[in-house]
């Protein structure tokens, strides 16, 4: 039977590398904080207990991790990664179980392969570390190894010799054993290194002085890339929506320049939708089946129903719901606003706080007026009303269902079902207005001269 399983989360480091104000761990992938993919990695993997580390200078940190439901523990100061897991120690204490190490720069890395840390432990290893083979080691640790394939021990590269610097499996970071056993040997970790730091890695060691077996399991080098700089994040988000845009089309979308469509971490895509090329998403967007999202279009917080079509150049801001089989243009943005089924926005509107009915057309140029300085208002207009276009609707306003409102119109009271609202001067026609104007103009323009 597998043991409760509990994590802690390195992210203590604020990656000067990065030339931010941020803390490391705090940028985003896929509109995601790093740290926050592996406290969803801890989860997935089945932890039951979650401590997230951070230092004295990122409580940025210290509040995702509260904000995702984890436990919290301070580093301070920093002096390697076996001293900040011991920061963990007493807010596992009493926990009976399996404990793995994981890090909050390192976004990539499967809850299926986290899951093979854990087997190694369920098939008698006492520790067990997450390895790969990089096309250059460079100067990550090295995983030494005996003639049975069990792990040794783990060599830092500036304490390696050549033999040991020439083994091609190194070390990802990623460690798994027993919560007690673990705290234990942290507590015979020295720091008699190059760095004077107190080195997870000497727990492997400490493991085999006592007799116990240590494991080294194999992993993908790509999902251990870590981020330490702006273009390692930009890699880790370039492998990240690769991995996406081939998981979308493998559940039946089309998206027909894969590479210039990119995702959120949570983005929902139903079957046969089609995506058109330079299409943005932001977190929280669901599209159902048989959606059409046309080029150019920018797309956060919303979802579309199905079988609606989107775009060219549309931006769905937060809480826009479109309704099955609507349309909305090109140059059209919606806000916190509802479209019934079979609605159309055509071209060139703003509908931001409103409720539009379903078969309901709004013309070229509409504006819901929804904001006078201090308040959102909301419009609400009725099942098959036609707008105008070029009309402006002054929020608090309501169009009654089948209403029609003149093009150029400026609505600012309600307009009755089946109603057609007018707001805009009579014309009238000057005759010969046009000729006279030229001429005279003419005339001073030859007196100026």
């Amino acid at each position: 039977m597998p043991q409760p399983r509990a994590a802690v989360i390195l992210a203590a480091g604020l990656g000067t590398r990065m030339k931010s104000d941020l803390p490391k761990c705090a940028h985003s992938i896929a509109g995601r904080p790093m740290v926050q993919w592996a406290i969803d990695l801890a989860r997935q993997s089945g932890a039951d207990r979650i401590v997230t580390v951070y230092g004295r200078k990122s409580p940025q940190i210290d509040a995702l991790g509260q904000a995702a439901g984890t436990e919290t523990a301070m580093q301070d100061p920093p002096l390697g990664t076996g001293h900040a897991v011991r920061a963990a120690e007493d807010a596992l204490k009493g926990f009976d179980g399996d404990v793995i190490v994981l890090y909050g720069d390192t976004p990539l890395i499967t809850a299926g392969t986290v899951s093979r840390v854990f087997d190694a432990l369920e098939g008698g290893a006492a520790i067990a570390v997450l390895g790969f083979e990089p096309d250059a080691p460079g100067a990550y640790g090295r995983l030494i190894t005996n003639e049975s394939g069990e792990l040794e021990r783990i060599v830092e590269y500036k304490d390696a010799n050549e033999a040991e610097r020439a083994v091609r499996l190194v070390n990802s970071g990623v460690m798994a054993g027993n919560a007690k056993l673990m705290f234990e040997l942290l507590g015979e970790v020295t720091n008699d290194n190059a760095n004077k730091e107190y080195y997870l890695t000497d727990v492997v060691g400490l493991a085999r002085a006592r007799g116990l077996k240590a494991a080294a399991v194999r992993g993908d080098a790509g999902e251990v890339l870590g981020v330490n700089s702006r273009a390692d994040l930009a890699e880790a988000e370039a492998c990240w929506q690769a991995r996406k845009r081939e998981a979308v089309m493998a559940e039946g979308a089309t998206l027909i320049a894969p590479n210039t469509v990119w995702f959120g971490h949570d983005t929902v895509v139903g079957r046969d939708v089609v995506i058109e090329p330079n299409v943005f998403f932001g977190p929280g967007v669901t599209l159902e089946d048989n959606v059409v999202v046309r080029g150019f279009s920018h797309l956060e917080g919303c979802i579309v129903r199905q079988g609606a079509q989107v775009g060219p150049f549309v931006r769905l801001r937060p809480a826009a719901d479109i309704g099955a089989n609507a349309k909305v243009g090109n140059f059209v943005e919606v806000k916190k606003s509802t479209l019934g089924q079979d609605a159309k926005v055509s071209h060139l509107s703003y509908i931001g706080d409103a409720e539009v009915g379903a078969h309901a057309n709004i013309g070229a140029g509409t504006i819901t007026c929804n904001y006078d300085g201090y308040n959102k208002s909301r419009t609400v207009i009725g099942e098959g009303a036609f707008i105008g276009s070029n009309s402006s609707l002054v929020a608090p306003v309501r169009i009654g269902k089948g209403a029609y409102t003149g093009s150029g119109s400026v609505v600012t009271d309600d307009v009755p079902d089946d109603a057609l609202a007018l707001s805009r001067s009579r014309q009238s026609n000057k005759e010969g207005w046009a000729s006279r104007f030229r001429a005279a103009m003419a005339k001073r323009k030859g007196k100026s001269q």
